[in-house]
């Protein structure tokens, strides 16, 4: 594949890339590329280097596209376009786009939703670009440009993507590049496609080190990013942690309390199913046993408490994160029945709105035909009249005991649980709610199961010692078991 040769391009373009990332990024021949990582990675002048220099080389051929979710958020980088390309291209403010001497085209433009990427189909796009892919909350309107991507007289095409840790989109950026496996990047991963064809994609991380103009212009850079506060904050922004999840809704999450190897289940113990409906976003479907008396977990001795929930097993019905498999009703039903098999099932909290029906059965009677009940979940989310909400049903559960046992575990095996649940954030606007936009239905169905089988935190010791007086003893009775503790206050 021919690469831009920045020797020509300099000529035109006033930027060369600094070593190390960004010069890998302008020579990448990959069709797919996730940049960036961390804060201060030159992410911005690396985008631009790279389409300026492409344009320069392809001339009229080439067709470029920059794609934010609000044009606002590109405020910042078109202003630093004008600067890189004040003398090779003409700026057109009334639709924020380039026209290079030589005839290239480079258009800056607002991509929130599906129908957005749609506009862009039949048109021969040389390059898409996704600034802070991390702020989409699934990858569809992204891959949906995949649409317009094709080569015009032999320029080579490429779909590029920066983000950083952090924000609705971290999951499924993380699994689509395998960041948590190979968090060092440059590693080529290749998906077979119908066919015998195959694509391509690569990670390269940039880190502010990397970054020798930022550093030597602001020193006080890093310092600055260590005084954000949250310990998770600054190994994601400093080194490009995607493991790191700040501002995380349940940041009780600990996988060394939550996540347990898989064991048999004593029999006597209670099971119970889940379930969030869902065709074109994925569905969850999550087994749960109830703990008998306090026990511990037979391999790594874990205490699992009497009344502890046990997820052993889950369906999540996704081809791809956030992306569901639009199976029919009895396609799903069929398969919860064949996973369960011979297992006794008490019941079964569902979405409530399964349980709707317009002109025709509810998706919970058509579970029903095939022996697979359902019951309507309590689909409370936030705390409202003084009672909990079903997050703080689960929150309560995951900080678990007095003795700081977890009441909610799941098997490894779980695996989607395992990699939504923890990423889940604040709503922008509601800050006691997940944001609904993100992978959230997995969540959304371990808070049916928790709301089914409430659980609040017992009161403190002197708390429950007040609690018992007040219901077995007089005023009279309480109030002379009051002693002074010789400091002028009083004690229990």
């Amino acid at each position: 594949m021919t690469t831009p040769n920045p020797r020509i391009a300099e000529r035109n373009v006033r930027w060369r890339p600094q070593p190390g990332p960004q010069a890998a990024l302008v020579s990448c021949p990959i069709g797919e590329i996730l940049y960036g990582g961390a804060r201060g990675g030159g992410k911005t002048d690396g985008v631009l280097g790279r389409l300026g220099l492409r344009a320069g080389h392809y001339g009229r051929r080439y067709n470029g596209v920059v794609f934010r979710r609000e044009m606002p958020q590109a405020d910042d980088m078109l202003e630093r376009a004008r600067e890189l390309y004040t003398e090779v291209a003409d700026f057109r403010e009334n639709d924020s786009s380039f026209r290079f001497a030589n005839g290239a085209r480079l258009r800056f433009r607002p991509l929130l939703r599906v129908a957005d990427a749609e506009k862009y189909q039949g048109q021969n796009l040389s390059d898409a670009c996704v600034e802070e892919a991390g702020n989409f909350p699934d990858d569809g309107p992204i891959l949906r440009l995949f649409g317009a991507i094709r080569s015009a007289g032999g320029v080579p095409t490429s779909l590029v993507m920066t983000a950083n840790p952090g924000g609705a989109g971290q999951h499924w950026l993380a699994e689509r590049y395998q960041i948590l496996a190979y968090p060092d990047g440059f590693r080529v991963i290749r998906q077979r496609l119908p066919g015998g064809l195959v694509a391509e994609r690569v990670f390269i991380p940039a880190r502010v080190r990397d970054n020798r103009i930022l550093m030597e212009a602001d020193p006080n850079y890093v310092r600055n990013l260590h005084m954000v506060g949250s310990r998770e904050l600054v190994r994601a922004w400093l080194d490009g942690d995607w493991s790191a999840v700040a501002g995380a809704f349940f940041d009780c999450w600990e996988p060394a309390r939550h996540v347990v190897r898989p064991f048999e289940l004593p029999a006597d113990w209670m099971r119970f199913r889940s379930m969030d409906w869902g065709s074109a976003r994925p569905f969850s479907v999550g087994w749960w046993a109830v703990v008998g008396d306090d026990t511990a977990h037979p391999v790594t001795g874990t205490a699992l408490p009497r009344g502890c929930l046990v997820r052993y097993r889950e369906w999540y019905g996704a081809k791809s994160p956030n992306v569901g498999m639009k199976l029919t009703a009895e396609q799903v039903a069929v398969e919860v029945a064949r996973l369960t098999g011979d297992e006794r099932i008490a019941y079964s909290a569902a979405d409530p709105a399964m349980f709707a029906a317009d002109g025709g059965p509810s998706l919970a009677e058509r579970f029903g035909r095939h022996g697979v009940m359902l019951r309507p979940a309590d689909n409370k989310r936030v705390a409202a009249r003084g009672a909990m909400g079903g997050w703080d049903l689960m929150r309560q559960r995951m900080v678990g005991d007095m003795d700081e046992r977890p009441m909610i575990v799941c098997f490894s095996t779980c695996r989607d649980s395992i990699r939504t649940i923890p990423a889940l954030q604040h709503d922008d606007s509601r800050a006691e709610d997940v944001d609904t936009d993100s992978e959230d239905h997995a969540a959304d169905e371990w808070r049916y199961a928790c709301a089914s089988r409430p659980w609040a935190r017992k009161l403190t010791p002197k708390l429950d010692a007040l609690r018992e007086m007040a219901r077995t003893r007089t005023m009279s009775e309480m109030l002379g078991e009051i002693a002074d503790d010789g400091g002028g206050r009083k004690r229990i």
